[in-house]
C-alpha cells in the first residue's frame, strides 16, 4: 500500500539519538534541558524537556530540510497520497494562510466560498461566473459540524475555470486512513489541503500538516511558508507529527472503525432520548449535504428549549464532562479512540439527565445559524479603511471593520467590508445573552464595533 517503510519515525530517532550523545548545550532554549526551570520541569517531566531543543545539524532544520525531518516529511506524503507534505507548528490556521499567499499574488483577486452546510456545486458554479479572475476555490471540508461537499466535482469545475482547488481539511485527518469515510481531498485531486493532526489524528496541539499536490511547487510554498512560520521550530510538535503519522499510517483503519462504533452507538442513545436529534448520514441529500463525517457527534439541541452553548455549560459545570463546543444550536462532542465506552455511557446519561431538569418551551428561540452576508467592500478594504468605534446597538446600516465571531467554531458573524443588519445584532446579541464566547472586535467586551468613516460630500472620510 505504501512505498516507504511507516514504521519508521525519523524525527523521533533523531532526538533519541541525540539524547543518547549527551551534547552540553551552550545554545537555545535557555532552560537547557530543563535544568534552568524546575518548575516547568517537574511540570512536564526531564523526558519532555529534555527534547525541547534548537535546530542543529543532527536535527535537520525544518526551514530548509535536508535530512531527518525531509525524510519525515517524505513519510507523511506517502501516508496521505500528497506529492509533498510540510511540518506546520503554527497550527492549520498557518497552513490556510499559506495556501492562500500560494494561489493569489499581489494584485490578483480571491473568492473564497463558503455557507452553512456543504458546498452545493450550483453555488460554487454560481461564484466562479460571478469571478472569473479569482485564483482558487477555497472548501471548509468537512465542517466542524461533519458536512461534507461534493469535493470531487468541486475540484473538476475549479479546474475546468483554471482556478485551484484549495481544502480546510481541518477536521478531517481521519478521512485518510479509513475506507469508510467521505473522500479525502487529495482522493479527490485537489491542489492542496490543510490537515489538523492534533485534532483526530493524535499529535500535539497546534501541529498540522499542509499537502500539495498536482503542479504546485514544493520549493515556492516552502517560501511562503517560511514568511510566517517560526524559524524555531518545536521538535515536540514536530516528533508528535512524526509519531503520530506512524499510528495512523499502520492503524488507522482499525482505530476509525473503533471511533465510528462508539459515534454510532452514542448517536443511537442520545436520539431514543428525545427532544435531542444527533444527526448523522440520514441527513445527505447529494448537494448541499453531499456526505457526512460518522465520526462526529453532532447535536442539535434547540427543541428541548436550550442552545447548545447552555448544554456545554450544564455538562461541564455539573456533570465535569468537556466537549468541544456549542453555539447557539448544537453541541460537538469529538470522540477518538482515547475514549472508552463507559466515558460515552456517562455522556449519554448526563444529557438524558438535562432534558430532565432543563428542558423547557423553545419559543422565542433563535431558529437559524447562517446569515448570507451584505458585501459592501473587500476585507482588506474594510479593514485598513479609517474606522470609528460606535456602540453595536447603534452599527446597524454601517459597514463592519473587523471581525465578530462565536469560538468555537469560529465562523464570523461578521466580516470585515459587510453591512451590519438587524438580524446580525439581533444574533449577535442572542449569543451574548445565552452565553457564547464571542471574539474578533478590538472592544473584548463586545459592547463597541469598529465600522468604516463615511465619507462627506468631497468623498473624503468623516
Amino acid at each position: 500500500m505504501y512505498k516507504f517503510d511507516q514504521s519508521k519515525t525519523p524525527i523521533y530517532e533523531a532526538l533519541e539519538r541525540y539524547k543518547a550523545m549527551r551534547v552540553v548545550p551552550f545554545d537555545v532554549p535557555g532552560h537547557k534541558r530543563g535544568r534552568g526551570n524546575s518548575e516547568l520541569t517537574e511540570f512536564l517531566g526531564e523526558r519532555c524537556m529534555s527534547v525541547d531543543v534548537n535546530s542543529m545539524k543532527p536535527l535537520d532544520n525544518l526551514c530548509h530540510p535536508v535530512s531527518v525531518i525531509k525524510e519525515a516529511e517524505e513519510l507523511a506524503a506517502d501516508a496521505f497520497g500528497a506529492k509533498h507534505v510540510f511540518f506546520m507548528i503554527n497550527g492549520t490556521t498557518s497552513a490556510v494562510q499559506s495556501m492562500v499567499l500560494t494561489a493569489c499574488k499581489r494584485g490578483g483577486t480571491n473568492d473564497e466560498l463558503g455557507i452553512a452546510l456543504g458546498m452545493s456545486i450550483k453555488d460554487v458554479e454560481k461564484a466562479i461566473l460571478l469571478n472569473p479572475d479569482a485564483k482558487a476555490v477555497l472548501v471548509n471540508n468537512p465542517t466542524y459540524y461533519g458536512i461534507c461537499s461534493p469535493l470531487k466535482d468541486i475540484v473538476e469545475l475549479a479546474h475546468k475555470h483554471g482556478m485551484l482547488a484549495l481544502v480546510d481539511e481541518a477536521h478531517g485527518t481521519h478521512f485518510y486512513f479509513n475506507d469508510n469515510l467521505p473522500a479525502s481531498a487529495m482522493s479527490a485531486g485537489a491542489d492542496m489541503a490543510a490537515v489538523s493532526m492534533h485534532k483526530t489524528g493524535g499529535s500535539l496541539t497546534q501541529s498540522s500538516f499542509l499537502l500539495i499536490n498536482n503542479d504546485i511547487s514544493q520549493g515556492y510554498v516552502r517560501q511562503i511558508i517560511n514568511l510566517t512560520q517560526t524559524t524555531s521550530g518545536s521538535y515536540l510538535l514536530m516528533s508528535s507529527l512524526d509519531i503520530s503519522r506512524k499510528n495512523l499510517a499502520l492503524n488507522g483503519q482499525s482505530i476509525f472503525d473503533k471511533v465510528s462504533q462508539l459515534a454510532a452507538y452514542a448517536r443511537d442513545e442520545i436520539n431514543k432520548i428525545g427532544g435531542f436529534y444527533a444527526y448523522g448520514r440520514e441527513l445527505i441529500n447529494n448537494d448541499t449535504v453531499f456526505d457526512f463525517d460518522v465520526t462526529k457527534l453532532s447535536v442539535h439541541t434547540r427543541s428541548i428549549g436550550l442552545a447548545g452553548i447552555e448544554v456545554y455549560d450544564i455538562l461541564r459545570d455539573d456533570y465535569d464532562i468537556q466537549i468541544e463546543f456549542g453555539d447557539i444550536g448544537n453541541i460537538l462532542a469529538i470522540i477518538s479512540v482515547g475514549d472508552k465506552a463507559l466515558a460515552i455511557e456517562r455522556l449519554i446519561s448526563s444529557m438524558s439527565e438535562i432534558k430532565r431538569l432543563y428542558s423547557r418551551d423553545k419559543a422565542g428561540m433563535f431558529d437559524h445559524e447562517y446569515i448570507n452576508p451584505l458585501v459592501a467592500m473587500t476585507p482588506q478594504e474594510a479593514f485598513y479603511a479609517p474606522k470609528i468605534s460606535v456602540p453595536i446597538e447603534k452599527s446597524f446600516g454601517k459597514i463592519c471593520s473587523e471581525f465578530v465571531m462565536c469560538y468555537p467554531p469560529g465562523i464570523p458573524i461578521l466580516a470585515p467590508g459587510e453591512y451590519i443588519t438587524k438580524d446580525i445584532l439581533n444574533y449577535i446579541a442572542y449569543a451574548k445573552e445565552k452565553g457564547c464566547f464571542l471574539t474578533g472586535t478590538e472592544d473584548i467586551y463586545i459592547e463597541r464595533i469598529n465600522v468604516v468613516s463615511e465619507y462627506d460630500s468631497a468623498g473624503k472620510f468623516l
